[in-house]
């Protein structure tokens, strides 16, 4: 029960910041002028790091963890389902925003901030409804 609790508990905390992320802060950064956007960018790296480094560790551990030992009671399908969230969330971050950020690092441009609140969707999307199935599995599981 411990790793179903950790996982539902990190899994809240990125759903948290994905939204915040996707309603706040890139849309700030679709305003920040071109002049700044380097400095801004990767000063976002950095701190975005001390904030998801440590959910994301726990996340990742954690789901292999349910897939290896089901808690007793939950569908056999959540975890995997969970699973498949957490590599759609996480191919979207390697593959769509961090190229994006490190455009905004190295080249900045005007469209790069309109282009990671577009490209932020399918994480935004694919963690909520990690949410929602790791809600089902700790209500299954008690």
């Amino acid at each position: 029960m411990v790793p179903l609790i950790g996982n539902a508990f990190a899994t809240c905390v990125m759903v948290g910041v994905i939204w915040f992320v996707q309603v706040v802060h890139y849309p700030l950064l679709a305003t920040i002028g071109q002049d700044r956007a380097s400095e801004i960018a990767q000063e976002h790296q950095r701190r975005t790091g001390w904030v998801v480094g440590a959910p994301m560790a726990i996340e990742g551990v954690t789901t292999l963890w349910l897939l290896v030992q089901r808690p007793q009671h939950v569908n056999v399908l959540l975890p995997w389902l969970a699973a498949i969230l957490l590599a759609v969330a996480l191919a979207s971050t390697l593959f769509l925003s961090v190229p994006l950020h490190e455009k905004m690092a190295n080249s900045p441009t005007s469209d790069i901030g309109a282009r990671l609140v577009r490209t932020n969707w399918p994480r935004t999307v694919a963690w909520t409804l990690r949410g929602v199935v790791t809600f089902v599995m700790l209500v299954q599981a008690t």
